[in-house]
Formats: C-alpha cells, sequence, structure tokens
C-alpha cells in the first residue's frame, strides 16, 4: 500500500481481524473505511486519532500525525499476536502487562522470549525462523517511527524467510505485486478520503474483534 501502488495509501486500522486468508492462505487487507490515499511526497497526516487499543501507534496518539510507520506499529502487533496467540489488549495478564507489545518488548529484553511464545510456534516453528521473526516484530513496535523498517523491508525480511522453505513464495509474491500496481487506480478510486480536522479520538472497542488471522 505504501510504495506498491501508484497512489500510495495509509491504512490506518491494521488488526488482525481485518487480515483475510484466501483458499490458498494468502492474505488479504480489508477494510479500507479510515484509510487515506496520499501524495508521494507526502510524509504524514494530520487528523483525527483513529484506531483500536493495542495496535494503535503511541507516537500518532500523542502527535495525531499518523505517517506510514504507524501502520507498521500495527503490523508489528499483528506479529505478536501471532508469535504468542495472545490478544494485543488482555484483561488476564497482569496490570503492567496487559498491553501485549509492551509485554513482548520486556520479554524480549529479559531474554524470556521463548517462556512467551505460543505452544504451536514452539513445536512447529524452527529457532533461527522465530527469533528472526520477533527481531523484525520488535523493530515495527519501536516507540518512534524513524527508526521503525518500512512496510516494504517488512515484507522483503519476511519473504526472505519463506524462500528458504519454499522458492516458488517469493515468485508468486512478485505477481501479486505485479498484479496490485494494475489494479492501484481501481483501487484508489474506492478508497474514501478523509477530512482533516482537529485532533479528536475514535477508538473501536477490542471487544468487539473478532479475529481471523489468530495461530490458535
Amino acid at each position: 500500500m505504501h510504495s506498491a501502488a501508484a497512489v500510495p495509501v495509509y491504512h490506518r486500522d491494521i488488526k488482525s481481524s481485518n487480515i483475510l486468508l484466501d483458499e490458498k492462505y494468502r492474505a488479504k487487507v480489508s477494510d479500507f473505511g479510515a484509510s487515506k490515499s496520499i501524495t508521494i511526497d507526502q510524509t504524514h497526516l494530520t487528523t483525527m486519532v483513529r484506531g483500536t487499543f493495542g495496535y494503535l501507534d503511541p507516537e500518532y496518539y500523542q502527535t495525531s500525525q499518523f505517517t506510514d510507520k504507524s501502520d507498521v506499529y500495527s503490523f508489528g502487533v499483528v506479529l505478536v499476536e501471532l508469535l504468542t496467540g495472545e490478544k494485543p489488549i488482555s484483561q488476564l495478564r497482569a496490570e503492567e502487562d496487559r498491553n501485549l507489545a509492551s509485554y513482548f518488548i520486556i520479554s524480549m529484553e529479559e531474554n524470556r522470549l521463548f517462556d512467551v511464545l505460543d505452544k504451536e510456534v514452539l513445536d512447529h516453528g524452527k529457532n533461527e525462523e522465530i527469533i528472526v521473526v520477533s527481531n523484525l516484530a520488535k523493530r515495527c513496535l519501536g516507540l518512534h517511527g524513524r527508526y521503525r523498517p518500512t512496510m516494504k523491508e517488512v515484507a522483503m525480511e519476511l519473504e526472505r524467510l519463506q524462500s528458504l522453505r519454499n522458492p516458488m513464495v517469493v515468485q508468486q509474491n512478485e505477481e501479486e505485486i505485479d498484479c496490485i500496481r494494475t489494479e492501484s487506480s481501481c483501487v484508489s478510486s474506492t478508497i474514501p478520503m478523509l477530512k482533516q480536522s482537529e485532533a479528536g479520538i475514535e477508538l473501536t472497542s477490542m471487544e468487539e474483534d473478532q479475529s481471523l488471522l489468530s495461530p490458535r
């Protein structure tokens, strides 16, 4: 959305329930109701704060300035969901650990990564791959957007891991990108344009989320 499409798009509500899988288990991003198309040279969007607790970029929450790195932060939370099998916000965890992103980062810094991973990940994943994805997720969750990778860099890293297992995956992804470039003009015309407004808060409840992309 940020670089492959002819018209760059900020999604503004990346979360697991907005990532669907087709019959070949290829991920498709859905729900562009909060999205905003931008110009090539535009670096941020100043607007009313929108998003879902647990996925919301803390820098965006504080400044009302949404950037491409805000989507990256939200995707980082999705990665952590897949690694841990946990919800982004949970009342079942101790108060200081209720935010999954913070809980995950602290666990990594304390060398407790493998204590918080989902059993399915531990049973079927390779340690080297798990560590690479975990470090990638941690980078995505950096408090300051300028230190986070771009979404293109994230995709390249994940494709590199996929290619080690199945070289055909990279070719399929490249074909998907070509398709996106071809159809981007049609997609961009369907994305609603959001007017800039004074900073406010519009947050959807975590209780309403029904995750369609979960390791459990």
